[in-house]
């Protein structure tokens, strides 16, 4: 299955609107700059708190996709790999999370 949602971080990243990087993320988050955290699965249980914590503190939605930081770097124009990316522009947080919906409502059929 095709994850169209991780494909649209690669425009967010053309569009130059993600943080990489926890330490990144939470400044943004902490600044009101961020509408959507996206973490790769196998974060250790440290970062896994500290993005859940912070986004909750915030209001911002958190996903955590199905996608190593190798798998989630490479969608988001990080060859090298990411833990985590914050989206910056509320609409494509929109199509990023609407994107999600789809995948997770489809994996679950």
């Amino acid at each position: 299955m095709i994850k169209k949602y991780l494909s649209t971080l690669g425009l967010c990243a053309r569009a130059g609107k993600l943080e990489y990087g926890t330490p990144k993320v939470c400044d943004a988050l902490k600044e009101g700059k961020v509408f959507l955290v996206v973490e790769a699965s196998g974060n250790s249980d440290n970062t896994r708190k500290r993005l859940s914590d912070r986004s909750a503190y915030y209001g911002v939605r958190l996903i955590e996709a199905d996608a190593d930081k190798i798998e989630l770097g490479r969608y988001s124009g990080r060859p090298e790999g990411t833990a985590v990316v914050a989206v910056r522009d509320r609409g494509l947080a929109e199509a990023v999370a609407s994107g999600w919906d789809a995948y997770s409502s489809e994996k679950q059929k």
